[in-house]
């Protein structure tokens, strides 16, 4: 933790993930802002795809959109359980806050459908060559998973330097994640945000 208070105002927002700070608290506290170490990553270019998730993209039973339906996303991921995981830290001032990065195009969303029912997705926040990945939740099995590859795809066409993971996980480090030291991600990160930051709607 590095910070305590101040606000989600869009510009404290972007500010914040340009120098590798984000904010994660509970309800009843303040808001804290972090910069963990080690910090993980997932270099596109080093996606693991297995088996498995190669089967049902090649089935193409999910639609995948980008940014047609942020708001629904970052509400499921505040809502649906998760296990191992009780309550959550995107309380409404959160969605609020990054609905508004939403509309001025710095925060974008992955959504997976399932005969036309929003079953699954994830969003972040991109600055430069940078996306920073906030959360994800899936309804049916695998639909965050088919969200996280064409993500990764979609960036490998744009020549995206990384995506931050932030905290280090098992879950991140079976798709390829890997955990670097603080210094090192924040050298990597004035590179990459310094890169012009693809603002506006994505599109698949």
């Amino acid at each position: 933790m590095v910070a305590v208070n101040g606000d989600l105002s869009p510009e404290r927002l972007l500010f914040a993930y340009s120098i590798g700070i984000f904010p994660w608290y509970s309800k009843e506290e303040p808001i804290l802002w972090w910069s963990p170490d080690p910090r993980m990553v997932l270099y596109p270019d080093k996606f693991k795809v297995h088996r498995s998730l190669k089967k049902v993209i090649k089935k193409g039973k999910f639609e995948v959109k980008f940014d047609t339906n942020f708001e629904e996303v970052i509400k499921n991921c505040a809502t649906v359980k998760r296990k191992h995981e009780d309550g959550t830290w995107i309380l409404p001032e959160v969605i609020e806050a990054y609905t508004k990065l939403h509309h001025l195009g710095f925060a974008h969303s992955v959504e997976t459908y399932l005969d036309g029912e929003l079953v699954g997705g994830l969003y972040g926040v991109s600055i430069g060559k940078m996306f920073s990945g906030e959360s994800m939740f899936s309804k049916v099995s695998d639909a965050s998973k088919v969200a996280l590859y064409y993500l990764v795809e979609k960036l490998k066409e744009w020549e995206f330097d990384f995506i931050d993971c932030q905290i280090p996980s098992e879950h991140f480090k079976k798709w390829g994640g890997i955990e670097v030291s603080r210094n090192e991600f924040l050298d990597q990160l004035e590179i990459a945000v310094k890169k012009e930051t693809k603002i506006g709607k994505w599109e698949l």
